[in-house]
Protein backbone atom coordinates (compact mmCIF):
# COMPACT_ATOMS: atom_id res chain seq x y z
CA UNK A 1 0.00 0.00 0.00
CA UNK A 2 1.05 3.54 -0.84
CA UNK A 3 1.62 6.23 1.62
CA UNK A 4 -1.74 7.58 3.13
CA UNK A 5 -3.63 10.81 1.77
CA UNK A 6 -4.05 13.59 3.61
CA UNK A 7 -7.71 13.56 3.16
CA UNK A 8 -7.70 9.63 4.98
CA UNK A 9 -4.95 10.57 7.72
CA UNK A 10 -7.80 13.62 9.03
CA UNK A 11 -10.28 11.29 8.95
CA UNK A 12 -8.47 8.81 11.02
CA UNK A 13 -7.54 11.54 13.50
CA UNK A 14 -11.25 12.48 13.48
CA UNK A 15 -11.85 9.48 14.45
CA UNK A 16 -9.66 8.58 17.32
CA UNK A 17 -10.78 12.13 18.64
CA UNK A 18 -14.26 11.17 18.56
CA UNK A 19 -12.99 7.45 20.44
CA UNK A 20 -11.35 9.42 23.22
CA UNK A 21 -13.96 11.97 23.96
CA UNK A 22 -16.51 9.39 23.98
CA UNK A 23 -14.86 7.23 25.98
CA UNK A 24 -14.02 10.16 28.75
CA UNK A 25 -17.53 11.86 28.64
CA UNK A 26 -19.11 8.20 28.32
CA UNK A 27 -23.17 8.23 28.13
CA UNK A 28 -23.30 12.04 27.70
CA UNK A 29 -21.25 11.84 24.46
CA UNK A 30 -23.58 8.90 23.02
CA UNK A 31 -26.71 10.66 23.78
CA UNK A 32 -25.45 13.75 21.77
CA UNK A 33 -23.25 11.65 19.01
CA UNK A 34 -24.70 8.24 18.32
CA UNK A 35 -27.54 7.84 15.96
CA UNK A 36 -30.68 7.48 18.01
CA UNK A 37 -33.52 6.15 16.99
CA UNK A 38 -35.87 9.18 15.60
CA UNK A 39 -38.53 8.52 17.99
CA UNK A 40 -36.23 8.63 20.95
CA UNK A 41 -35.67 12.04 22.66
CA UNK A 42 -31.80 11.63 22.27
CA UNK A 43 -32.40 12.28 18.36
CA UNK A 44 -30.65 14.87 16.87
CA UNK A 45 -30.21 15.96 13.31
CA UNK A 46 -26.53 16.44 13.22
CA UNK A 47 -26.22 12.51 14.71
CA UNK A 48 -26.79 11.54 11.00
CA UNK A 49 -22.85 12.79 10.36
CA UNK A 50 -21.65 12.34 13.80
CA UNK A 51 -22.61 8.41 14.15
CA UNK A 52 -19.79 8.21 11.74
CA UNK A 53 -17.43 9.20 13.90
CA UNK A 54 -18.30 7.27 17.13
CA UNK A 55 -17.77 3.68 17.57
CA UNK A 56 -18.67 0.80 19.86
CA UNK A 57 -15.39 -0.46 21.39
CA UNK A 58 -11.40 -0.87 20.54
CA UNK A 59 -11.78 -3.33 17.98
CA UNK A 60 -14.71 -1.75 16.10
CA UNK A 61 -12.67 1.45 15.83
CA UNK A 62 -9.69 -0.50 15.39
CA UNK A 63 -11.04 -2.51 12.14
CA UNK A 64 -12.39 0.50 10.29
CA UNK A 65 -9.60 2.44 10.71
CA UNK A 66 -7.28 -0.12 9.34
CA UNK A 67 -9.63 -0.98 6.48
CA UNK A 68 -9.71 3.11 5.73
CA UNK A 69 -6.27 3.55 5.55
CA UNK A 70 -5.83 0.55 3.53
CA UNK A 71 -8.30 1.19 0.64
CA UNK A 72 -9.33 4.68 0.97
CA UNK A 73 -5.90 6.65 -0.14
CA UNK A 74 -5.59 4.44 -2.91
CA UNK A 75 -9.21 5.22 -4.00
CA UNK A 76 -9.03 9.14 -2.93
CA UNK A 77 -5.90 9.10 -5.13
CA UNK A 78 -7.89 7.91 -8.18
CA UNK A 79 -10.58 10.19 -6.98
CA UNK A 80 -9.64 13.03 -6.00
CA UNK A 81 -10.10 14.41 -2.59
CA UNK A 82 -13.76 15.88 -3.26
CA UNK A 83 -15.32 13.38 -4.49
CA UNK A 84 -13.65 10.65 -2.19
CA UNK A 85 -14.99 12.84 0.39
CA UNK A 86 -18.47 13.13 -1.50
CA UNK A 87 -18.25 9.10 -1.73
CA UNK A 88 -17.61 8.72 1.75
CA UNK A 89 -20.36 10.90 3.64
CA UNK A 90 -23.11 9.90 1.08
CA UNK A 91 -22.00 6.78 1.72
CA UNK A 92 -22.49 7.06 5.44
CA UNK A 93 -25.61 8.73 4.87
CA UNK A 94 -26.97 6.21 2.68
CA UNK A 95 -26.22 3.46 5.35
CA UNK A 96 -28.15 6.07 8.11
CA UNK A 97 -31.11 6.00 5.73
CA UNK A 98 -31.62 2.66 5.08
CA UNK A 99 -30.57 1.37 8.93
CA UNK A 100 -33.51 4.05 10.12
CA UNK A 101 -35.71 2.42 7.58
CA UNK A 102 -35.76 -0.74 8.54
CA UNK A 103 -35.51 0.07 12.01
CA UNK A 104 -38.97 2.55 11.48
CA UNK A 105 -40.48 -0.80 9.78
CA UNK A 106 -39.63 -3.51 12.64
CA UNK A 107 -41.12 -0.44 15.58
CA UNK A 108 -44.09 -0.08 14.12
CA UNK A 109 -44.66 -3.30 13.61
CA UNK A 110 -44.06 -4.13 17.74
CA UNK A 111 -45.69 -0.98 18.08
CA UNK A 112 -48.91 -1.85 16.30
CA UNK A 113 -49.20 -5.22 18.27
CA UNK A 114 -49.31 -3.36 21.86
CA UNK A 115 -51.54 -1.61 20.78
CA UNK A 116 -54.34 -4.24 19.25
CA UNK A 117 -53.00 -5.69 22.57
CA UNK A 118 -54.97 -3.01 24.03
CA UNK A 119 -52.71 -0.30 25.47
CA UNK A 120 -52.66 3.09 24.38
CA UNK A 121 -49.35 5.15 22.89
CA UNK A 122 -48.89 7.05 25.82
CA UNK A 123 -48.52 3.78 27.59
CA UNK A 124 -46.56 2.56 25.21
CA UNK A 125 -43.84 5.25 25.67
CA UNK A 126 -43.96 5.93 28.94
CA UNK A 127 -42.66 1.76 29.49
CA UNK A 128 -40.44 2.78 26.70
CA UNK A 129 -39.03 5.89 28.62
CA UNK A 130 -38.33 3.21 31.47
CA UNK A 131 -36.80 1.23 29.58
CA UNK A 132 -38.79 -1.67 30.51
CA UNK A 133 -41.31 -3.74 28.42
CA UNK A 134 -43.80 -5.99 30.06
CA UNK A 135 -44.90 -8.48 27.64
CA UNK A 136 -47.91 -11.07 27.99
CA UNK A 137 -51.85 -10.88 27.12
CA UNK A 138 -50.87 -11.45 23.14
CA UNK A 139 -47.61 -9.85 23.12
CA UNK A 140 -44.63 -12.58 22.82
CA UNK A 141 -40.92 -12.01 23.83
CA UNK A 142 -39.33 -11.15 20.70
CA UNK A 143 -41.99 -8.05 19.79
CA UNK A 144 -41.33 -6.56 22.88
CA UNK A 145 -37.27 -7.40 22.44
CA UNK A 146 -37.39 -5.72 18.93
CA UNK A 147 -39.86 -2.56 20.92
CA UNK A 148 -37.51 -1.82 23.24
CA UNK A 149 -33.77 -2.39 21.13
CA UNK A 150 -35.10 -0.64 18.10
CA UNK A 151 -35.83 2.47 20.77
CA UNK A 152 -33.16 2.51 22.66
CA UNK A 153 -29.80 0.58 20.69
CA UNK A 154 -27.80 3.89 19.13
CA UNK A 155 -26.26 3.74 15.97
CA UNK A 156 -22.37 4.16 15.87
CA UNK A 157 -19.54 3.30 13.45
CA UNK A 158 -17.69 4.56 10.21
CA UNK A 159 -18.70 0.81 8.69
CA UNK A 160 -21.25 2.35 5.87
CA UNK A 161 -19.21 5.11 5.17
CA UNK A 162 -16.52 2.74 4.84
CA UNK A 163 -18.00 -0.39 2.76
CA UNK A 164 -19.21 2.22 0.90
CA UNK A 165 -15.09 2.77 -0.11
CA UNK A 166 -15.26 -0.68 -0.43
CA UNK A 167 -17.53 -1.48 -3.26
CA UNK A 168 -15.98 1.61 -5.13
CA UNK A 169 -13.04 0.38 -5.15
CA UNK A 170 -14.20 -2.95 -6.23
CA UNK A 171 -15.26 -1.37 -9.48
CA UNK A 172 -12.37 0.96 -9.88
CA UNK A 173 -9.78 -1.83 -9.22
CA UNK A 174 -12.38 -5.29 -10.16
CA UNK A 175 -9.56 -8.02 -10.18
CA UNK A 176 -6.99 -6.53 -7.88
CA UNK A 177 -5.75 -9.63 -5.58
CA UNK A 178 -6.17 -9.01 -2.46
CA UNK A 179 -5.41 -11.44 1.14
CA UNK A 180 -7.28 -12.09 4.09
CA UNK A 181 -6.34 -13.84 7.33
CA UNK A 182 -5.77 -17.73 7.80
CA UNK A 183 -6.49 -18.00 3.51
CA UNK A 184 -3.21 -18.07 1.91
CA UNK A 185 -4.68 -17.50 -1.57
CA UNK A 186 -5.34 -13.98 -3.55
CA UNK A 187 -9.14 -13.41 -3.77
CA UNK A 188 -10.09 -10.69 -6.27
CA UNK A 189 -11.61 -7.42 -5.12
CA UNK A 190 -14.65 -7.84 -6.85
CA UNK A 191 -15.74 -11.38 -5.50
CA UNK A 192 -14.41 -11.11 -1.90
CA UNK A 193 -16.15 -7.60 -1.42
CA UNK A 194 -18.62 -9.12 -3.24
CA UNK A 195 -18.53 -11.64 -1.11
CA UNK A 196 -18.65 -9.82 2.50
CA UNK A 197 -22.11 -7.81 1.00
CA UNK A 198 -23.57 -11.32 0.32
CA UNK A 199 -22.81 -12.40 3.81
CA UNK A 200 -24.59 -8.86 4.78
CA UNK A 201 -27.69 -9.42 3.11
CA UNK A 202 -27.98 -12.72 4.27
CA UNK A 203 -27.63 -11.60 8.07
CA UNK A 204 -29.78 -8.68 7.73
CA UNK A 205 -32.70 -10.40 5.98
CA UNK A 206 -32.53 -13.60 8.24
CA UNK A 207 -31.00 -12.17 11.39
CA UNK A 208 -27.59 -14.48 11.82
CA UNK A 209 -24.56 -12.62 12.10
CA UNK A 210 -21.84 -14.53 10.15
CA UNK A 211 -19.37 -11.76 10.91
CA UNK A 212 -19.62 -9.18 13.86
CA UNK A 213 -21.46 -9.41 17.08
CA UNK A 214 -25.63 -10.07 16.95
CA UNK A 215 -26.37 -6.30 16.79
CA UNK A 216 -24.24 -5.17 14.06
CA UNK A 217 -26.20 -2.87 11.79
CA UNK A 218 -26.35 -4.83 8.66
CA UNK A 219 -28.83 -2.68 6.70
CA UNK A 220 -26.09 0.43 7.55
CA UNK A 221 -23.72 -1.55 5.32
CA UNK A 222 -25.93 -2.57 2.45
CA UNK A 223 -26.69 0.89 2.48
CA UNK A 224 -23.66 2.41 2.35
CA UNK A 225 -22.35 -0.37 0.02
CA UNK A 226 -25.33 0.60 -2.14
CA UNK A 227 -24.56 4.09 -2.63
CA UNK A 228 -21.04 3.20 -3.17
CA UNK A 229 -21.37 1.38 -5.79
CA UNK A 230 -23.97 3.84 -7.88
CA UNK A 231 -21.98 6.77 -6.71
CA UNK A 232 -18.55 5.07 -8.48
CA UNK A 233 -20.49 3.35 -11.32
CA UNK A 234 -22.03 6.60 -12.65
CA UNK A 235 -18.78 8.43 -12.43
CA UNK A 236 -16.92 5.17 -14.41
CA UNK A 237 -20.03 5.29 -16.93
CA UNK A 238 -19.60 9.15 -17.32
CA UNK A 239 -15.52 8.81 -17.76
CA UNK A 240 -16.13 6.22 -20.07
CA UNK A 241 -18.48 8.13 -22.30
CA UNK A 242 -16.40 11.51 -22.37
CA UNK A 243 -13.52 9.13 -23.21
CA UNK A 244 -15.16 7.61 -25.84
CA UNK A 245 -15.87 10.41 -27.97
CA UNK A 246 -12.48 12.10 -27.79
Amino acid sequence: MGRITETVKALIIINIIFFVGAYLLGDRATALFALWFPQNPNFHIWELITHMFMHGGLMHILFNMFMLYMFGSILENYLGQKRFLFLYFSSGLGAAGLQILFSYFGFHSAFEAFVEAGMTPDQIYDMLAQGSIQYGSGIDKETATQLLNTYWTPMVGASGAIFGVLMAFAIVYPNIPLYIMFIPVPIKAKYLIGGYFLLNVFSAVTGISILGPANTAHWAHIGGAIIGFITMWMWKRDQFNQNRWN
